[in-house]
């Protein structure tokens, strides 16, 4: 799977409670991610196996809100969430590089 800079913020968060269900809005704000990109990007990570989906279970109408969809990294996701990162902070860590990949990886 192609870890783009955005995929890898979305997975450090996802790392910081990885048995925590987290939803769409929560994960825009740690990220910093418009709905439009982090979206695709849980699609795929879901798709690759990395991700577990699950809906809200209330009533929207006693809450006045619509029910939420959960996402958590299933433990395969864990364990290639922490190697695909790990790979890409060795990736960056060339000499003479490491200023800019500090920069532009910052999560």
């Amino acid at each position: 799977m192609r870890i783009t800079v955005a995929t890898a913020r979305l997975l450090a968060v996802l790392l910081t409670e990885p048995e925590t269900d987290r939803y769409g809005l929560d994960l825009m704000r740690a990220t910093g991610l418009a709905s439009g990109s982090l979206y695709p990007i849980l699609h795929r990570l879901q798709d690759a196996g990395w991700l577990t989906t699950r809906w809200e279970d209330i009533d929207p109408a006693t809450l006045g809100r619509p029910a939420r969809r959960f996402y958590r990294l299933t433990p395969d996701g864990v364990s290639q969430a922490r190697s695909a990162l790990a790979r890409l902070r060795a990736q960056t860590a060339v000499p003479g590089v490491v200023g800019l990949a500090t920069r532009s990886l910052a999560w």
